[in-house]
């Protein structure tokens, strides 16, 4: 299938790390952490971890977390359709396109849920037809946009002449918790809001580019490492130290089974500091500066981030037809990863 627009999307509250360890400082719930708690915060938050600034969708973030479980699934349902729609709307322009003309709409997000899903918000905010496929991908956490381009890519291959988009929303700040919990304090400090919608046609588009070669890794021994569970009706990331780990391996397994074919540049979903520092080594020579400068710029969207990154991979070096494909890969909750490959 062949990429015919990629648009991203944030919230327009933007914050500093520094602004954010103001408002953490002015919440009643720091009372309830202990000092260790207040100190690993104070290290990520006004230190230098790799993160400059973040966007937030829920609209009292001073109070995010005192506010109760229906006041964030509230704020999921009313933010994500938004800025999902936002994303769509810029992509289907760049393709020269109105939503009348999508045949399908596949959007994939873990920070929320909703039923029916946010397929539905967000076809009838843009007025999509009634009888457009819509397919939602909830639970396969950061590492979700590249199955769900999977899943579009399969859409096309039964329909040929369909037009198909994709969206990846997260609102990571809908399901911030804070406990003594070293995940959780670390989740809270890298998690933010975004959007990435792109469109697909199984014809060539304005760039050339393909997707193919899909592949996935997952493991379930590991899955209590990363994965969200339920606490009083709230959503509670579960972070294990060892996630670069857990992220290096499943990556290299991908990249020493990524065929004969060059590769150019290597797109990764930026997970945090110590995640890409951790990468490194198994994907060099190539650099994952671009990477490094989305998470800078923006955090962990999760879902959403890859997709940045291709965004701003494709605005700073032009695919060519000598030099080899774009490689993507992104990992998450499972423990999972997936890559595909985009070329001409």
């Amino acid at each position: 299938m062949f990429l015919h627009a990629l648009a991203t999307a944030v919230p327009p509250a933007r914050y500093t790390q520094a602004a954010c360890w103001d408002i953490v400082q002015r919440s009643p719930v720091r009372q309830r952490l202990s000092k260790r708690s207040r100190l690993i915060l104070h290290s990520i938050l006004a230190g230098d971890h790799g993160i400059a600034t973040r966007h937030f969708a829920v609209p009292d973030i001073e109070n995010v977390f005192d506010l109760t479980s229906d006041q964030l699934n509230a704020a999921f349902r009313s933010a994500a359709p938004q800025l999902a729609a936002t994303a769509l709307t810029s992509a289907l322009a760049r393709a020269h396109l109105v939503p009348a003309q999508l045949d399908a709409l596949l959007i994939c997000t873990c920070t929320g849920y909703v039923c029916p899903g946010l397929t539905s918000y967000v076809a009838e905010q843009l007025g999509l037809r009634p009888n457009a496929i819509l397919q939602d991908l909830v639970g396969l956490g950061c590492g979700a946009a590249i199955p769900t381009l999977r899943a579009a890519s399969h859409v096309l291959a039964a329909h040929p002449t369909a037009t198909v988009a994709c969206i990846a929303v997260e609102v990571c700040s809908a399901a911030f918790y804070l406990d003594d919990d070293p995940g959780v304090l670390i989740s809270a400090c890298l998690f933010s809001d975004g959007a990435a919608a792109t469109i697909w046609r199984a014809t060539p588009g304005p760039t050339g580019l393909r997707a193919f070669d899909f592949d996935t890794l997952h493991v379930p021994a590991d899955r209590d490492k990363l994965r969200f569970e339920q606490r009083d009706g709230k959503l509670r990331n579960l972070l294990d130290r060892s996630v670069p780990t857990l992220a290096a391996s499943a990556v290299e397994h991908l990249w020493a089974h990524r065929g004969p074919r060059p590769v150019a540049r290597v797109v990764v979903h930026p997970g945090g500091r110590d995640v890409l520092a951790a990468l490194a080594p198994a994907l060099a020579p190539h650099s994952l500066d671009v990477s490094t400068r989305v998470l800078r710029d923006y955090g962990n969207m999760s879902s959403p981030s890859v997709l940045f990154v291709l965004a701003e991979t494709l605005r700073t070096t032009p695919p060519t037809a000598t030099d080899g494909d774009f490689w993507l890969v992104s990992f998450g909750a499972g423990f999972s990863a997936h890559s595909c490959r985009l070329g001409l």
